[in-house]
């Protein structure tokens, strides 16, 4: 398998695990050729071609694709966040002799970053179970996207993948797809674990070597609203979609019956919000829940035969 196929072979990952149904990621794909196509000559040229088959804007490949389809994918070295100094690591690793095929980000970086936002509206499809509108989620998670976009677009964007190809170093991100793994695997998890306090929560995450290798740098998962005793009621997982959604979206999550929101970070105003409505709230920890998502995708790799190793921030684990 060469670097490309196996960066498709993540995304397609991905797509079989996507939390909303499948019919809304394959409109996704739709939408992106149907507006290719209204586009005028001068603008064709730039249009991305990746959405074409790639539904995740939040996750590209960013340099040399026809050197990464002459490429053996033998070895990978994956961060959560990539920048200057991991490209000059990995640069500095095959100096001594190792082999790094290609470096992984997780977090979006150069042509996914600015537009990342748009996997957001993700989150109007994430909670079809739970039974909230889909009209409210719409008119929740718009704003907010938009919020959002204006916030990366002064982002020098380009900096590590500048640095990447100047030192011939292939690269890509996976973040939404690594992300869907995590949420599945969370979702599947509590719902065979039935907890019922919060400390039950808190338990059944520490089984997990993530979370575990988490707990030894002082960061385990933490009850941020409740008590250990807290009956925990409806646990639901926010693990995709981008990034934190709007604040508003708690009060609808009360009434649809959820008892505790399991997520990787929350900000104050999200926290306050889930006190005001009496809504749980245990944080995984951002590292360690990428940490999971990343290990499933690099479960799928390993079953290629490709070797995977972290850095920064990323602590690899086979379940294989």
């Amino acid at each position: 398998m060469n670097v490309y196929e196996a960066y498709r072979l993540a995304i397609e990952t991905g797509m079989r695990n996507d939390p909303r149904p499948q019919a809304d990621v394959e409109a996704v794909l739709k939408e992106a050729g149907e507006e290719r196509e209204r586009l005028s000559e001068r603008m064709k040229p730039y249009f991305d071609e990746e959405r074409l088959w790639n539904p995740y804007a939040d996750s590209r490949f960013m340099w040399g694709e026809e050197l990464a389809e002459e490429t053996e994918a033998e070895r990978f070295m994956w961060g959560i966040d990539i920048d200057t100094a991991e490209i000059l690591l990995a640069d500095r690793l095959r100096e001594r002799g190792e082999t790094v095929s290609a470096v992984i980000a997780h977090h979006p970086i150069g042509r996914s970053r600015t537009c990342f936002p748009e996997v957001m509206w993700m989150q109007t499809g994430m909670y079809d179970d739970v039974g909230i509108p889909i009209n409210v989620l719409e008119g929740l998670v718009g704003p907010r996207m938009d919020e959002v976009k204006k916030n990366v677009l002064g982002s020098n964007y380009n900096r590590p993948v500048d640095a990447a190809r100047l030192m011939g170093v292939l690269m890509c991100n996976i973040h939404s797809p690594a992300d869907n793994m995590v949420q599945r695997y969370m979702a599947e998890m509590f719902e065979a674990a039935e907890p019922k306090t919060l400390d039950d929560v808190v338990d059944r995450l520490m089984d997990e070597p993530e979370f575990q290798a988490a707990a030894s740098f002082n960061d385990p998962p933490r009850i941020l609203v409740g008590s250990g005793r807290s009956r925990c009621g409806r646990v639901i997982s926010k693990m995709t979609g981008g990034t934190s959604g709007p604040k508003e979206l708690y009060e609808r999550l009360s009434l649809a019956g959820v008892g505790t929101v399991v997520g990787m970070h929350f900000s104050k105003e999200h926290l306050e919000e889930c006190k005001k409505h009496h809504i749980n709230v245990v944080v995984s920890g951002h590292m360690a829940s990428d940490s999971l998502g990343i290990n499933l995708i690099g479960d799928v790799w390993e079953n290629e035969g490709i070797d995977l190793f972290g850095c920064s921030g990323f602590t690899r684990f086979s379940r294989n």
